[in-house]
Protein backbone atom coordinates (compact mmCIF):
# COMPACT_ATOMS: atom_id res chain seq x y z
CA UNK A 1 0.00 0.00 0.00
CA UNK A 2 1.47 4.17 -0.70
CA UNK A 3 0.84 6.25 1.66
CA UNK A 4 1.01 9.83 0.57
CA UNK A 5 2.10 12.53 3.62
CA UNK A 6 2.03 16.18 3.09
CA UNK A 7 1.48 19.07 5.68
CA UNK A 8 1.57 22.62 5.55
CA UNK A 9 3.87 24.65 8.34
CA UNK A 10 2.32 24.49 10.80
CA UNK A 11 2.64 20.18 10.42
CA UNK A 12 5.70 20.16 8.96
CA UNK A 13 7.54 18.41 12.52
CA UNK A 14 4.52 16.39 12.82
CA UNK A 15 4.97 14.98 9.12
CA UNK A 16 8.38 14.17 9.52
CA UNK A 17 7.45 12.19 12.62
CA UNK A 18 4.76 10.17 10.72
CA UNK A 19 7.05 9.66 8.02
CA UNK A 20 8.99 7.41 10.95
CA UNK A 21 6.53 6.03 12.38
CA UNK A 22 4.57 4.43 8.56
CA UNK A 23 8.72 2.87 8.71
CA UNK A 24 8.79 1.53 11.95
CA UNK A 25 5.23 0.01 10.59
CA UNK A 26 6.62 -1.38 7.19
CA UNK A 27 5.12 1.26 5.20
CA UNK A 28 7.03 3.58 2.81
CA UNK A 29 5.78 6.84 3.03
CA UNK A 30 6.14 9.29 -0.25
CA UNK A 31 6.45 12.91 1.13
CA UNK A 32 4.61 14.92 -0.89
CA UNK A 33 5.91 18.08 0.70
CA UNK A 34 5.60 20.92 2.47
CA UNK A 35 9.78 20.42 2.60
CA UNK A 36 10.71 23.09 4.85
CA UNK A 37 10.04 24.51 8.38
CA UNK A 38 9.21 27.57 9.35
CA UNK A 39 8.21 29.19 5.84
CA UNK A 40 4.57 29.59 5.94
CA UNK A 41 2.40 27.83 3.00
CA UNK A 42 -0.38 27.15 1.74
CA UNK A 43 -2.51 23.98 3.14
CA UNK A 44 -4.88 23.39 0.31
CA UNK A 45 -1.72 22.68 -2.61
CA UNK A 46 -0.61 19.91 0.05
CA UNK A 47 -4.08 18.61 0.29
CA UNK A 48 -4.96 18.97 -3.35
CA UNK A 49 -1.39 16.93 -4.06
CA UNK A 50 -1.73 14.19 -1.63
CA UNK A 51 -5.94 13.67 -2.09
CA UNK A 52 -5.20 13.68 -6.05
CA UNK A 53 -3.02 10.75 -5.59
CA UNK A 54 -4.85 8.73 -3.41
CA UNK A 55 -7.71 9.20 -5.54
CA UNK A 56 -6.12 8.17 -8.62
CA UNK A 57 -4.30 5.21 -7.12
CA UNK A 58 -6.63 2.03 -5.48
CA UNK A 59 -5.57 0.74 -2.50
CA UNK A 60 -3.73 3.56 -1.70
CA UNK A 61 -4.04 5.90 1.91
CA UNK A 62 -3.10 9.71 2.46
CA UNK A 63 -1.92 11.36 5.67
CA UNK A 64 -2.37 15.24 5.84
CA UNK A 65 -1.82 17.74 8.97
CA UNK A 66 -1.93 21.05 9.86
CA UNK A 67 -2.61 23.54 12.72
CA UNK A 68 -6.33 22.45 13.38
CA UNK A 69 -6.81 19.46 10.25
CA UNK A 70 -10.04 21.56 9.02
CA UNK A 71 -8.74 23.18 6.19
CA UNK A 72 -6.73 19.77 4.93
CA UNK A 73 -10.13 18.30 5.30
CA UNK A 74 -11.80 20.79 3.28
CA UNK A 75 -9.56 21.17 0.51
CA UNK A 76 -8.99 17.45 0.46
CA UNK A 77 -12.50 16.45 0.33
CA UNK A 78 -13.08 18.31 -2.68
CA UNK A 79 -11.14 15.82 -4.85
CA UNK A 80 -13.50 13.59 -6.62
CA UNK A 81 -12.33 10.56 -4.74
CA UNK A 82 -10.95 11.39 -1.54
CA UNK A 83 -12.40 10.79 1.48
CA UNK A 84 -10.78 12.66 4.40
CA UNK A 85 -11.52 12.57 8.04
CA UNK A 86 -10.27 14.77 10.75
CA UNK A 87 -8.98 12.81 13.54
CA UNK A 88 -8.00 13.01 17.32
CA UNK A 89 -8.06 10.14 18.65
CA UNK A 90 -7.74 6.07 17.84
CA UNK A 91 -11.04 5.93 18.18
CA UNK A 92 -12.24 8.51 15.91
CA UNK A 93 -9.66 6.84 13.61
CA UNK A 94 -11.00 3.61 13.44
CA UNK A 95 -14.60 4.94 12.98
CA UNK A 96 -13.23 6.82 9.83
CA UNK A 97 -12.39 3.23 8.65
CA UNK A 98 -15.13 1.48 9.89
CA UNK A 99 -18.22 3.12 8.97
CA UNK A 100 -16.51 6.05 6.10
CA UNK A 101 -14.02 4.21 4.83
CA UNK A 102 -11.43 7.17 4.75
CA UNK A 103 -8.53 6.33 2.38
CA UNK A 104 -6.90 10.35 3.81
CA UNK A 105 -6.26 10.55 7.65
CA UNK A 106 -6.06 14.08 8.93
CA UNK A 107 -4.28 15.19 11.58
CA UNK A 108 -4.07 18.06 13.86
CA UNK A 109 -0.47 19.20 15.29
CA UNK A 110 -2.32 21.42 17.43
CA UNK A 111 -4.97 19.27 19.32
CA UNK A 112 -3.05 15.71 18.65
CA UNK A 113 -0.27 14.62 20.87
CA UNK A 114 2.59 13.64 19.62
CA UNK A 115 2.72 10.31 21.44
CA UNK A 116 -0.42 9.37 20.17
CA UNK A 117 0.55 9.69 16.72
CA UNK A 118 1.84 5.79 16.80
CA UNK A 119 -1.29 4.42 17.52
CA UNK A 120 -3.76 6.20 15.59
CA UNK A 121 -1.45 5.68 12.74
CA UNK A 122 -1.83 1.96 13.52
CA UNK A 123 -5.27 1.74 14.60
CA UNK A 124 -6.37 4.04 10.67
CA UNK A 125 -4.14 1.58 8.72
CA UNK A 126 -5.28 -1.82 9.97
CA UNK A 127 -8.93 -1.28 10.46
CA UNK A 128 -10.74 -2.46 7.39
CA UNK A 129 -14.39 -1.01 6.28
CA UNK A 130 -17.36 -3.07 7.47
CA UNK A 131 -19.47 -2.44 4.69
CA UNK A 132 -23.47 -3.70 4.77
CA UNK A 133 -25.39 -0.61 5.83
CA UNK A 134 -22.56 1.84 5.55
CA UNK A 135 -21.96 1.14 1.83
CA UNK A 136 -25.47 1.90 0.78
CA UNK A 137 -24.36 5.75 2.72
CA UNK A 138 -21.04 5.88 0.91
CA UNK A 139 -22.82 5.08 -2.21
CA UNK A 140 -25.22 7.96 -1.38
CA UNK A 141 -21.85 10.49 -0.96
CA UNK A 142 -20.75 9.25 -4.34
CA UNK A 143 -24.15 10.08 -5.47
CA UNK A 144 -23.71 13.55 -4.25
CA UNK A 145 -20.43 13.94 -5.21
CA UNK A 146 -21.33 13.00 -8.77
CA UNK A 147 -23.50 16.40 -8.41
CA UNK A 148 -26.80 14.17 -8.65
CA UNK A 149 -29.91 15.00 -6.02
CA UNK A 150 -30.93 12.30 -3.28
Amino acid sequence: MEIYVGSDHRGYLYKDKIIGILAELGYEAKDCGTYEDGNSCDYPKYAYTVASKVAKKKDSRGVLVCMSGIGQTIAANKVKGAYAALCYNAKSAELSRLHNNANVLVLSAKFVKAKDLKNILKVWLSTSFEGGRHQRRLDMIKKIESGKKL
